[in-house]
């Protein structure tokens, strides 16, 4: 067993030179921090959409995507604030499959993951200077986080990473908003664990050196259902299930707690568009409990240009080639709905 070396060691501080913000950019983007930082502080009652495509993986879509949600932004933001899902990296449970921009630029290309880090660069860059909104992607290697690190608002640690030690000590390190996802089996246990080892301090091996992280009191639970030991889902959106959680966040000490419902995913089964009926449903049981409506204040929609999906070799522009999506049409609407119902 080895490991073959196909790029020369990489230069992170070359790497961080590649589409560096502007100091406008960088204003901009700290305002926009500020913002979410008092959202999951609960010093603002918005409600939080990390929304988009469940992968980025051709950037022209993806910006003519954002550029329509940085309008809509305009129209609802007394009420909501979104950050765009720029995924640039999916979790394969087997190791197969498109495994995002990334790794393949083009989704029919080989591997390489040398321009994949100048893509993704580029990409969250080009949101931030063209649309004035900032974004979301998934930390799937935390090698890799100061890749994006200057470049996002927000962070999701997935439900196959959040059991691994590596990615909580790592996410105890990140400045930025951290949802982490309940594992695949939906336990809660698990998902707590995650969330208490992410809000301390922690000492550990990170890219070659001994480091001790600052503590993420901004990291929070995100719920996106499971499946038990037949593959039946377990949705965990329901009213009973979020006041577990609610009870979990009041049995512990921890920091800023804020519930984020994943509706897509074991909660939807990825029936796409359940994840109309899951955002309604969650704002109606809101209404019932002070806990729930002060906590549950974020969601997590995957939406694109044209509903459904396509295999990779599709040439639907702005539909997606992962887990199907939400249109853009069923999303206004979605989003328009969840203004005026908070």
């Amino acid at each position: 067993m080895s490991f073959k070396a196909l790029s020369q060691p990489i230069d992170f501080e070359q790497v961080k030179s590649l589409s560096k913000l502007t100091p406008e950019q960088e204003h901009l983007k700290n305002v926009r921090d500020q913002e979410l930082k008092e959202i999951i502080e609960g010093k603002s009652d918005k409600i939080l959409l990390v929304i988009g495509p469940c992968s980025a993986h051709n950037e022209e879509a993806v910006m003519e995507y954002v550029t329509r949600l940085a309008k809509l932004q305009e129209k609802v933001q007394d009420k909501i604030f979104m950050v765009p899902r720029v995924y640039t990296n999916k979790p394969r449970t087997n190791g197969d499959g498109y495994k995002g921009l990334l790794h393949q630029q083009n989704p029919e290309g080989k591997s390489n993951l040398i321009k994949g880090i100048t893509a993704v660069r580029s990409l969250h860059n080009r949101v931030i200077s063209e649309t004035g909104l900032t974004t979301a992607d998934e930390m799937l290697y935390p090698e890799n986080l100061e890749f994006v690190q200057d470049l996002v608002s927000y962070i999701a640690v997935g439900a196959r990473s959040v059991e691994d030690q590596q990615h909580r000590f790592v996410a105890s390190g990140i400045d930025q908003p951290t949802g982490m996802k309940n594992p695949t089996s939906g336990n809660l246990n698990v998902l707590f664990n995650s969330l208490y080892a992410a809000q301390q301090k922690q000492e550990f091996i990170f890219n070659g050196l001994e480091v001790e992280s600052s503590s993420n009191p901004l990291a929070h639970v995100v719920l996106r259902g499971g499946l038990n030991e037949y593959g039946e889902n377990i949705p965990n959106y329901h009213y009973e299930e979020l006041l577990k959680v609610v009870a979990f966040y009041k049995a512990g000490n921890y920091k800023n707690p804020f519930i984020v419902i994943d509706t897509n995913h074991d909660n939807s089964g990825k029936q796409y568009k359940e994840q109309i009926r899951i955002v309604k449903e969650t704002l109606f049981n809101r209404s019932w409990n002070h806990d729930m409506k002060k906590w549950v204040r974020g969601f997590m929609i995957e939406s694109f240009l044209e509903s459904g999906r396509q295999e990779a070799d599709g040439k639907i522009f702005g539909q997606s080639i992962t887990d199907p999506c939400l249109g853009w049409d069923e999303t206004e609407e979605l989003v328009d709905y969840i203004a005026k119902h908070v």
